[in-house]
């Protein structure tokens, strides 16, 4: 029988995830910023098992599996949201030749550009696209016509659509020009093409659509048709939004 103790200490599994150098992770764990299944852990000494273990540090879930891979894509027109399209047409595939196994996280459609996420964490995928775990998505929409307060309040008091109501959580206006609005709106709904039906709805047909938010993460400056791996911190606050299942 061994005597080998089970399990990895915590500072190197902190290490290996990337939270810190191990000595800095020791600084973490004695000043009691770091829970292991929702205690407090201050002891150098413990070892956890990675496979099985929660890990929160200062708050922020960590990631200790590191095959897992998040990825940020701004998707460019014209792309459709599948890794192989058995008609031809653009496809993610193309963006994610150095990734193995990745899938999109739920989709926009071909003529949408913006953020998509691409994982082969399934687990939290589920999550985000769940309906009682629903993340927030923010999209800027241009839209034909001379846009004004009523209708927004319309999007946000809801608006009915053939497969049932839908409503804004935000909608503001950005800019004016021409015969044409910006509008900033933010809504839960994963409906397929909902931002687009909801303008029509209220007589505002969309001329182009970019979503710049999903849940905690913004596309930023990440350029057109480009894709990155997400940061550490931007997979921990990914995980926390996911554990917040909505009421």
């Amino acid at each position: 029988m061994s005597d080998k103790p089970e399990g990895i200490r915590l500072q190197k599994v902190l290490a290996a995830a990337g939270v810190a150098s191990r000595r800095v992770c020791e600084e973490m764990i004695v000043a009691g910023s770091v829970k292991v299944n929702g205690k407090v852990v201050t002891e150098l000494g413990t070892r956890i098992d990675p496979e099985r273990d929660k890990v929160v540090v200062n708050g922020t879930p960590i990631q200790l599996d590191v095959t897992k891979v998040y990825l940020m894509l701004n998707k460019p027109y014209g792309v459709v949201s599948s890794m192989q399209d058995e008609h031809g047409r653009p496809d993610l595939s193309q963006y994610a030749l150095d990734y193995d196994r990745v899938f999109n996280v739920g989709r926009l459609d071909a003529e949408t550009t913006g953020l998509l996420l691409l994982t082969n964490d399934g687990d939290l995928a589920h999550k985000l696209l769940h309906p009682s775990f629903e993340v927030t998505k923010t999209y800027q929409a241009k839209v034909h016509g001379q846009i004004t307060q009523p209708i927004l309040n319309n999007l946000i008091a809801g608006v009915e659509l053939e497969d049932g109501p839908a409503r804004a959580d935000k909608a503001r206006l950005l800019s004016a020009s021409g015969n044409h609005s910006l509008v900033e709106i933010e809504l839960h709904s994963g409906k397929n093409r909902i931002v687009r039906r909801m303008f029509e709805s209220v007589g505002f047909p969309v001329v182009a659509l970019v979503r710049r938010q999903f849940g905690p993460l913004h596309l930023g400056h990440l350029n057109l048709g480009h894709i990155r791996q997400l940061s550490k911190i931007e997979v921990g606050v990914l995980l926390k939004a996911a554990d917040k299942k909505r009421q």
